[in-house]
This record gives C-alpha cells, structure tokens and sequence, in this order.
C-alpha cells in the first residue's frame, strides 16, 4: 500500500462518501465503523467511519491495514475432504450424514460445535438454533470463552443477567478511570485515544493495575504492579476502606442485599498477596473513594483467572456499594477482545446460556425458546465449556465436532494435548477463510466460508452497540456464509422448515422476535423494536444501543443501566457477594518456579491467520519472545537476544529473551499470537494449564507455572527470501515483508555444507550463489540470485546474527547489492531499524536520526516531523520511552 493510500485510509483526506461502504472492523470488542471501498487494481482502501459513534474516524494500527488482509493468496476456495477437493453436495452431504449417524447412535451429547467471537450474529444464531434446538444437546461453545466468560459470570451473580452497565461516552464523562488488566493502549487503542482525549480537555485521572508495566502505564497517575492473581485481595481492602471511611452509599443500598456478608469477607482478607507497597494502596483507595465519577474498566488480566468470577465480583462489589453504576462517569466496565464476543452472548453461542439471555436451566425459558424455533427438542442441561468439551473429545465421548473460525490446536489451554484430541476424533469439521492453520489440517473436512469484507450482517460492540457488518468484495471461489453453510447442512439433516432462511434479515428479525419473548420474562436483552424491519431497512440500519424495545423507549438513562436500582434477580435487587483471596491454581516451586503471563501485541490478532497477511503489521515485533526481570536472566545466565526454553508440566516452547523490567522478578510474560505455521516451537498454549475457573469455565492463561533455561544453540540464523519457506531447525519464526518474508533459526546441529543448507532451505538448487564463509569462526554467508536479482540470503554465526534486519528485509526481488553479504546498509540507504509506528511505518532509527539532526525531543514534535504516533496513537508510549532513554543516556555523559 502506497503512501497516498495509507493517508486515504485513516481519513487525513476528504471524499466523496457515496462510493464508500460502511462496515464494521474485523478485530477487538471496540466495534469500530470503517469505511472502505474497493480500487480497480484488486486493493481496498479503508478507513474511519467518522459517524460510527465507537470510533468517529479513528482505527489502530490493525484497523488501518485491513485493506492489506483481504487477497487470496492463502484463501479456501472449494470444499476439501481429506485433503482433495470435492463439491458442496458431497461435502455437506457427508457432514449431514456423519453427525446424523453420531446422534442416532450415540445421542445428541456425541456431537459438538466450537464457534467464534468472529462470526457474525446471524451466524451464531443460526449455529446455536441447529444445536440446542434441533439436534438437542447444548455442546456449543466458543473461543469468547477464553475472552470474557469470568464478567458473563459476574454479571449475572451480581445483576441476575449479563448486562453491561454503562456506555463508552462514561470513559469521557469520569474524572477517575481504573485499568485492571486491560492493557487498553494496545489492546483497544481507539478507546485509549478517547481516554487520553478526556484527559487532556477535562483532566481524567488513570490507575492501571497490571502486574507489567504495559503501554498504558506511560500515560497513567498511578501504576500497581500487584502481584499475579491478587486483584480480588486488592478490591477487598478497597471495600473495607469504602465502609471504614463512611463512604457507603445508604440511598442505593437498599438496592443490594449481600452488603455485610461481603464487608466480612473482606475485612478477614489481606494485601500481603498482592505484594504491594502500603504508600501505594493508600494513594489507589484515596484516588477511587475521593473521586465520585469512577469508572473501572477491566479485562483479560481479570478474566483469564482460576478466580476470574470472583475478580469480577470484587470489583463489582465496590461499584454497588458506593452506588456507583448506571450513572454518567460510573461505572464497571467489561471490555470484550473480539468483534462479536458480545452478540455471541446475546444469541446464546456459550454451552451454558439460551439466546437473548434467557437460562438453560429454567424450564419456561427452555419452553419458550423451543416454542418460537418450533424445535422438535430442546436442550435440557448446560453444555460442555471449551476445555472440557475438547477434554471430551480426546476421551472419545465426542465423535463428531464442528469447528468455525478459530484455531483450537494452538490456541487452547494444554495445545499439545487439544491438537491430539482432534486427531482421535472420529470426524472433524472445520469452516474457515483458509486451510493453512494447524486445525484446519487436522480436519476431515473443511469448508470455505467467506470472510470480513464479504460477509453481511450485524455484531455488538463492548457497549451494547449494534452495527452492520456489509459486504463490500465479491464471494472468491465457492465460499459461502457459515449461516448458509450451516442452514444447509440442518437441512439435509431433515430439519428444512426450521432453517429455509433466505437473507440474513430473515434471521434477525426472528432473533429480535425471540428478545421480545424473553423481554416478558423480565430479561434485559430486548431488540423486538427492529423484528419488522424489511430487508431494505435491515440493510441500512444505523449503529444502535440495545435495548430497542418494541412499544415503550428504554427505562434507561441514555442507554445506561441500574441508576435506578431495578435489577434482574427475582428480588429486583443486585447481589454483593463475600469473596476471599484465592492464588492461582498452579502453584510456583522448585521445579517450575516462574509464573508467566501471556497476551496480545499492538499489531497483532489471535493466530495471525488475517494480520500475519499485512507486511507492515508484521514489523514491529517479529518474533516471538519471552519478558524476563534482569534479576531472574542473570540467576538464569541468560543474555538480551538469547534463545530461551521455557517448560511447564504440559509443553515446552522456545523464545527469544528481552530482558526488561517491564515485569516483576518471578514473573515473566510472552505474546500468544505463533502458530505452527509462523513459528512452530513457540506456541505458546502449550505450556498453559487447562485449569479454568470453577464458576465461569474460563481458563487461567495468566498464571502458569514455568521453568526456564537458556537453548543451547550450535548456530543462529537470519535469512530473507521472496518466498514462503518451512525451515527444519530447532527454531524459527518468520515474518511477512514487503518483499516476501524474514526468518529468525536456530538449533542444536549444524549442517556440513551451509551453501547446500540454503539452496535445500529456499528451494533454489540452480541459482547463482554469493558466499563468504569463516569456518573458524562458525560464520557463514549465503545470497542467492538469478539474473543478477537476490531471490534469499541466509547469515549463520555461533551467537545470534548482528545485521540490519529491516533494511535486508526490503532486499529481495532487487537487482544484485555489493552490500548484501555485509549485512549492513550503505550510506544512500538508510536502515530504517524496527518499526514502531505502524500506522506510517517509521522506524527507531528513523526518529533517532530526527533526535540527533533536528533536535526533536517529544513526542509531539516526532509526530508532527514523522506522523509517527499521530493515527490510532498506540505507538506513542514506545516513542515516549525511546526518547526518555535518549535524555537519560544524554544526562549520564
């Protein structure tokens, strides 16, 4: 994408809007409106919806380079049955007749669907209708179950349904906002952006709780690294401090019922396992009690927890007591990671929920439900959550199992075991945009469905806010919509009355009937406003918060929630629960004696099956690593750059070390995002325990136990190449460029002939080769060409390779360079260094030059220079940093 694109993608220029599609972005729970409009030449040129009250314009890094994810190149375009394409009839016909044939002789509890936060509602509806409603078993869960099933939970012990409270227009109506495990600079940076633009017009105070020192720290008053899994110690003394400092509200109590068993439990609690200074306590119970418009935004650092539930409870506990929820600048607030994790709620895609929030163990819902589906069964018990279902699986009492748009075998708890459980099953299906990721290669069959940009219909945002996803590209191949592809299916399994749809409307109108029906059991979710809407209407409905009720407006204030004290518990009061401290499941010792935390990056999704795809994307981190305290590498005798084996009592992986202070000695942290296909040795779900949380069924990925050692290389190794290659060593990780791909080697034996090692490496038997090699030194130096131009180069040495990484990135497919062996760049050619502002792909040596040549030394100026950090923003706390380390480095000489 050139740079006239770039600056059209992010709206730094005006158009005509009329040739744009309004969509929906494909990643985070923030729900951004994204404009994008196809060009004559196959690319897309995306960029901010400036009238999409999620967003108004702005996108992230990920956001801005969608258009970069949407070719071919790696696409599924036909039906695929061991591995050999066939036609739809014979493919669905054997998916219809294999789980047929399962259920009628094994029972309906033989079968399972395992979905995603990524399909779209529609989607989900019809998925979740076909298996609670027709074929009987409540087996379907998805991988929100790994994002946000702990405040789903919470949710409904405190409010007696799964309500988010409060909207995003609170984050900029809150003197105070409270970051607990969110990572929210990276994570939701369009939601960090509005943040720190109420920080800046109304003096917004931040709090980050995090046991890293993430990006978000580096705009925030104050930071506490508590220790891992201590959160709902921390809330319990803020509690405590709430009663002790006459600061309970009496007009909301009556309200709540639960207060005193509650303020016992968290009188009998401690702070020692947080690990906390007491100056800090003090300042956080100050700031939160002395500040009445709190907001408390939390996510994964919360969820992802043995104790996630209670997490949630505890901070919930202290927002009811203080009566600070449904108000303007109040109010907790569950920040989902995916694009549809919230709709996936509503329609009921968990194992343990009915649609439109309606309960599966309640015999009139149940009723209800089947009535309006006119199903000939109906689910009568919760289903298996995701790690017990694929437990299931790998005991055999699964026998057939549907898999849609998502990568179990790399990312669930105990992988290695999960990737197993899909090999013993006796039928497997996937629905995907791509064959090419380690579950779709286990699958029996697999399906093409279309993906983001071809797909129409709605998601919900973390807010309560439905869009509509529209289809700007034309379906590639034989793809089909996974409602279609599942309708069809329900249909050859003799259930054609129950799933004739036609358009996607058809569906949502059913669906926003079906809320009314659970509107009059006094549920919360209620869009039976929109259950007429024509097709054409359906296709031109406006970004809404629910709830969107049929006759009467919503008895909210201005789409909040609670102010007024109704709640959906029987007794229309809200629950405060008593909660103790409870420490991570896996208990750190002499053999493991690591706790590591894992996570996302700023430019990066899940598995990278869409953002590996964009070269920009792929440049700022690279590589998979490990966070390590330079207390713990200098115990482990590991050094910046080293490779690093990291073993817990399920896996092993090996990273990259960087050695930061960033996280607490005792813990380290690594990114989740590589997979077999992009770096096979560090998959990092391999280590993580398959514990989960008692309540919520959320597994902990936060606190697993590790030990680690430093890998004994006999060589490292840098290569680039126009092509895509499948080293065979030890390690390596690769990357996508804007001339074809980088790779990172290494491992434990060294071949005898390094020129042969790369010709077999790159494919390339017949190409002309350039090489300088230093037996002595164990050093080699391979570069490949044909007719003068350089097709790949691999650099070998003992110790990890020193070369200008990103600018040999930007070498193959030119014509011979007499510099290429140097590894290094001539003076005409600058190596920009490693990108840290994605958005305009400027890197650190390019804002170094800027330092030294023009004397830029804020982050405002850089932007101003560069554009660097002037997009989605979530590069400016690495920009602050760099600049931060340049005074330093300057005040010590």
């Amino acid at each position: 994408m050139n740079t006239t694109v770039i600056r059209n993608a992010i709206g730094r220029e005006s158009d005509d809007l009329t040739s744009w599609t309004r969509t929906t972005c494909a990643y985070c729970g923030v729900g951004c409106g994204i404009l994008a409009q196809p060009q004559q030449d196959g690319s897309v040129t995306i960029k901010g919806d400036p009238e999409h009250p999620a967003n108004f314009g702005r996108l992230c890094s990920k956001g801005s380079a969608l258009g970069e994810t949407v070719g071919l190149s790696e696409r599924l375009l036909a039906p695929q049955v061991n591995g050999q394409t066939v036609n739809w009839d014979g493919a669905l016909d054997l998916v219809a007749e294999k789980f047929s044939k399962t259920i009628a002789e094994h029972g309906p509890d033989s079968v399972a669907f395992y979905v995603s936060g990524q399909l779209l509602t529609e989607d989900y509806y019809v998925a979740n209708k076909l298996m609670k409603g027709y074929i009987g078993s409540a087996n379907i869960d998805t991988n929100s179950r790994l994002c946000m099933a702990s405040s789903v939970a919470g949710h409904k012990r405190a409010f007696g349904t799964d309500t988010v409270p409060g909207t995003y227009e609170d984050i900029e109506a809150a003197d105070l906002v409270v970051l607990v495990g969110s990572n929210l600079a990276w994570c939701h940076p369009v939601l960090h952006q509005r943040l720190l633009a109420a920080r800046q017009t109304r003096g917004t105070k931040i709090i980050v709780i995090d046991p890293r020192r993430t990006a978000s720290v580096e705009s925030a008053d104050l930071h506490l690294p508590l220790a891992i899994g201590s959160d709902v110690a921390l809330f319990n003394h803020l509690l405590s401090e709430i009663d002790a400092r006459g600061m309970l509200n009496q007009d909301f109590l009556p309200h709540v019922e639960g207060l005193e068993a509650a303020l016992e439990a968290a009188r009998a609690d401690t702070l020692a396992p947080t690990g906390l200074d007491d100056d800090l306590i003090r300042q956080f119970c100050d700031m939160w009690i002395g500040t009445e418009r709190v907001v408390t935004i939390y996510s994964q650092g919360v969820n992802q927890s043995s104790a996630g539930a209670d997490k949630v409870n505890a901070i919930l506990n202290c927002h009811l007591a203080t009566g600070r929820i449904g108000l303007p600048g109040s109010g907790p607030f569950s920040v989902t990671g995916q694009p549809n994790a919230m709709g996936g709620r509503e329609v009921g895609g968990l194992a343990n929920m009915l649609a439109c929030h309606l309960d599966i163990e309640n015999a009139d819902h149940r009723d209800a439900v089947q009535a309006h589906w006119a199903a000939p069964t109906m689910a009568q018990h919760q289903g298996l959550k995701a790690v017990d279902m694929f437990e299931a699986v790998y005991q055999g009492k699964i026998k057939a199992l549907w898999i849609i748009h998502t990568n179990p075998a790399v990312s669930m708890p105990d992988a290695d075991r999960v990737r197993e459980a899909i090999k013993r099953c006796d039928f497997t299906v996937v629905s995907d945009i791509t064959a090419q990721t380690d579950t779709a290669r286990l699958a029996d069959v697999v399906l093409p469905a279309t993906g983001w940009g071809e797909k129409s219909g709605t998601v919900t945002n973390s807010d309560r806010t439905i869009s509509r996803q529209r289809a700007f590209l034309p379906v590639p191949g034989q793809a089909r919509p996974d409602w279609v592809i599942l309708a069809d299916v329900a249909c050859r399994m003799g259930w054609k009355d129950g799933f004739n749809y036609s358009t996607e409307a058809e569906i949502f109108r059913e669906y926003a009937a079906l809320s009314g029906i659970a509107k009059d059991f006094g549920r919360d979710f209620d869009i039976s406003g929109l259950k007429t809407l024509s097709d054409a209407q359906y296709d031109g409905i406006a970004p809404l918060r629910w709830p969107h009720p049929q006759t009467n407006p919503p008895q909210t204030s201005n789409g909040r929630f609670f102010a007024d004290g109704q709640f959906y518990h029987i007794n229309g009061k809200a629950k405060m629960l008593p909660l103790r401290h409870r420490a991570p499941a896996a208990k750190q010792a002499r053999k493991y004696p690591y706790y590591l935390n894992t996570g996302r990056l700023r430019d990066q999704w899940h598995t990278m099956t869409r953002t590996g795809l964009s070269p920009r994307l792929s440049s700022h981190l690279a590589e998979p690593f490990v966070d390590i305290h330079p207390q713990d590498a200098k115990e482990l005798g590991i050094q910046a750059a080293d490779l690093v084996r990291l073993r817990s009592p399920q896996g092993q992986s090996i990273l990259r070390a960087r050695i930061t202070c960033d996280v607490r000695p005792g813990d380290m942290f690594t990114p989740i995002h590589w997979t077999g296909e992009t770096a096979p040795s560090a998959c990092v779900d391999t280590l993580v325990a398959p514990v989960v949380d008692p309540v919520s069924g959320q597994p902990e990925s936060k606190a697993s136990v590790v030990a680690a050692q430093r890998f004994e290389a006999q060589w490292y190794g840098f290569a680039i190449s126009c092509n895509a290659v499948h080293p065979q060593a030890d390690y390596w990780a690769r990357a996508r460029t804007q001339r074809g791909w980088r790779l990172e080697l290494a491992s434990s034996q060294s071949p005898q002939d390094w020129e042969a090692e790369a010709r077999r490496l790159f494919d390339l038997p017949d190409a002309c080769v350039q090489r300088l090699e230093d037996k002595g030194r164990g050093s080699a130096r391979i570069a490949l060409y044909d007719n003068g131009v350089l097709l790949a180069a691999l650099f070998v040495a003992r110790e990890p390779v020193a070369v200008m990484r990103d600018y040999l990135a930007t070498l193959p497919g030119d014509q011979a360079q007499d510099t290429v062996l140097s590894g290094r760049a001539p003076q005409d050619r600058p190596d920009p260094g490693p990108i840290l502002c994605s958005c305009f792909s400027v890197g650190v040596n390019t804002i170094l030059n800027a330092v030294e040549t023009q004397g830029l030394m804020t982050v405002e100026a850089i932007g101003e220079a560069l554009q660097a950090g002037t997009n989605c923003g979530s590069c400016r706390p690495e920009i602050g940093d760099l600049l931060a380390k340049i005074q330093l480095k300057d005040a010590a000489e």
